[in-house]
């Protein structure tokens, strides 16, 4: 950020710190107690709640389509080994999604097994991380007409 006066001078009691930093404020911080976690089954556990769909609900548009023929939704926060399976609400899998890799999301081309586009409703999502837990997500799409006009 570029700006023309960032602060005004002051005084301090210490002059020293004060001078060794142009007049301006210096500050410090630890992390001192702070470390990553690895390796704890029940932390990776409780963050199986916060695996998400997005967008939820789905409106015909995501920001994560890069064309007029796209459709796009991810799912996001997922362990490094998973598996995904999509239902409809009658209980008919409509697609399977195996995930092995260290991203923490999948994206969905909103298709079955098949390539063929959804209809528009509602879908259970089932995720399987194994002796992790599992995790359901209940999605709604509303997709829009197909545009062959764009060609």
């Amino acid at each position: 950020i570029r700006v023309e006066k960032p602060f005004a001078a002051f005084g301090t009691a210490s002059s020293v710190q004060a001078s060794s930093n142009d007049s301006l404020p210096r500050y410090s911080f630890s992390t001192t107690g702070f470390s990553p976690t690895t390796e704890a089954v029940d932390v990776a556990v409780e963050e199986l709640d916060n695996i998400r769909v997005v967008p939820n609900p789905y409106y015909g548009f995501s920001t994560y389509e890069t064309s007029q023929l796209d459709n796009m939704v991810k799912i996001t926060n997922l362990p490094e080994i998973c598996t995904i399976s999509i239902f409809t609400t009658s209980g008919t899998l409509i697609r399977q999604i195996r995930k092995d890799n260290s991203m923490t999301y999948v994206e969905w081309d909103l298709k079955n097994t098949y390539d063929v586009p959804i209809a528009s409703g509602v879908y259970i999502i089932h995720v399987d991380a194994g002796d992790l837990g599992e995790k359901i997500v209940k999605w709604f799409g509303a997709m829009r007409p197909v545009d062959l006009n764009s060609f």
